[in-house]
């Protein structure tokens, strides 16, 4: 059961034209099969206002037991992540911090050694502890495969993914790049009753970036490369469209939620789009009120 939650549980306690800041050991770790790459700044975004009212300050009790049986809690010890797809070997996520297990609650786990490491857990999921500050957890194949990479010296693909998200600014805490988004999109996207093809646009993304910074509020951009000129205009119009019914469907009680949709825009460029958000520390807040009091409410049993 532990070991089910773990890479769920390091995920939630996690969104200049330079390439993304990320930890020189993290990219000569990703593998040479890698479509995708989410890069998070832990040290920075948990010092961020947002971070602190919606992880900090919320009572996660599962997380509190996982931190109290291991010794490890991930809102504490992890310092950055960087998250893997790839194209068949799986998910990996590695991180650094500052990794302690409790001996104890690894006592009858399986492991089995991979070259100089061992990795603890089954075929549908582990982790690996390489050292104090560097782990790695996921599906053991792709944790397999990010342990060769570190070993064998050749470090490559890492960097190359890194440098073809280049727009993403230094500033920003969450970033990611993905070859394999569209193809996702493609086969999980519902049918759109609009005469849009939306599965046949996104068919056309060739890759996707995105980045966004918490430090005052909220600051994304996401940016698509489209097969045609004309794919770019269909997807623009289409988060176009979805803005302007935003806008319509706002209550009247809550007229600031206007602003959120006010903050969003798309921008289209040849075959690129451009998409852009901008909300406001105050608003954000707001809208942590309105999930807190839209929590279902757990009955208090009758005497």
């Amino acid at each position: 059961m532990l070991l089910s939650k773990l890479p769920a549980i390091f995920i939630a306690s996690t969104l200049a034209l330079a390439a993304p800041r990320v930890d020189n050991v993290l990219e000569k770790m990703v593998p040479p099969d890698a479509n995708s790459l989410v890069g998070a700044r832990m040290d920075v975004i948990k010092s961020t206002s947002l971070y602190q009212k919606l992880i900090a300050a919320q009572k996660l009790p599962q997380m509190d037991q996982f931190a109290g049986d291991t010794g490890f809690d991930p809102r504490r010890d992890v310092r950055e992540l960087l998250f893997v797809t790839t194209g068949s070997r799986g998910r990996v996520l590695l991180a650094r911090g500052a990794f302690h297990p409790n001996p104890e609650v690894l006592k009858g786990v399986r492991k089995t050694r991979h070259g100089q490491y061992e990795i603890w857990g089954q075929e549908n999921g582990g982790f690996c502890i390489l050292d104090s500050s560097l782990a790695a957890a996921g599906d053991v194949e792709a944790i397999k495969d990010a342990l060769d990479e570190w070993t064998s010296g050749t470090h490559t693909t890492g960097p190359k993914l890194i440098s073809r998200a280049s727009g993403v600014g230094e500033r920003a805490q969450i970033w990611g790049y993905s070859t394999g988004l569209p193809t996702f999109l493609v086969d999980n996207i519902p049918k759109a009753s609009t005469g849009i093809d939306f599965s046949r646009i996104f068919k056309g993304l060739e890759d996707v970036w995105f980045e966004a910074d918490l430090s005052a509020g909220l600051l994304a951009n996401v940016r698509g490369t489209t097969a045609s000129d004309q794919d770019a205009i269909n997807l623009r119009d289409a988060v176009r469209g979805l803005v302007g019914l935003g806008r319509l469907s706002v209550p009247e009680k809550t007229p600031e939620l206007l602003r959120l949709w006010d903050g969003i825009s798309a921008e289209q460029s040849g075959r690129s789009v451009t998409l852009k958000g901008d909300i406001a520390q105050d608003l954000i807040e707001k809208l942590v009120e309105m999930l807190g009091a839209a929590r279902p409410q757990v009955p208090r049993s009758r005497v």
